[in-house]
């Protein structure tokens, strides 16, 4: 191993320790958790038809701690096409990444979590579900970018509310 005989490295070290270090936020690994396509009216539903089904898509993000500085983010997306009652398809993907979050205010870390995470990995996720429909037999399914921070506002709002809820104030 090459040894520094400047002292640049040191100083810099030295520095950032003194100031506080950079905040830092790595993509450690992603990966599929659990993936499901259901066609279950194939081969009859992959013909014509007079109209497109009406999809129903739900988004879900979870985070979960493995260390001081690691954690694990979970985008789980669903998508549900019926024709009237009849489902003509269903795909379910559990999305994950592995993510090392360093030198932020505890502030910061639900918002970053909840927001920044999953936006990294939404357009992975995306061509995941757009590559399963379409090798189901139906045109790929896009879909729209997601307000992760909205999201994020109308959970807490609503964890609010079950606070309040439960601990009613006298």
């Amino acid at each position: 191993m090459a040894k520094d005989t400047t002292g640049k490295n040191e100083a810099a070290a030295t520095e950032s320790k003194g100031n506080g270090e950079s905040p830092t936020l790595n993509v450690l690994a992603q990966y599929v958790k659990d993936l499901s396509f259901e066609n279950p009216g194939a081969p009859k539903s992959l013909g014509p038809r007079e109209k497109a089904p009406a999809i129903n898509i739900n988004v879900n993000v979870n985070a979960n701690p493995l260390g001081e500085t690691e954690f694990d983010v979970l985008l789980t997306m669903n998508a549900e096409a019926k024709n009237g009652e009849t489902v003509v398809f269903n795909v379910e993907l559990v999305y994950g990444g592995v993510f090392r979050v360093a030198n932020f205010p505890q502030e910061h870390m639900l918002p970053l979590l909840f927001i920044e995470c999953p936006r990294i990995l939404f357009p992975f996720a995306r061509q995941i579900v757009a590559d399963a429909t379409r090798n189901g037999g139906f045109p790929p399914l896009l879909i729209d970018p997601i307000d992760f921070a909205q999201m994020f506002q109308q959970r807490m709002a609503e964890e609010q509310t079950k606070a309040k809820v439960t601990n009613p104030v006298n």
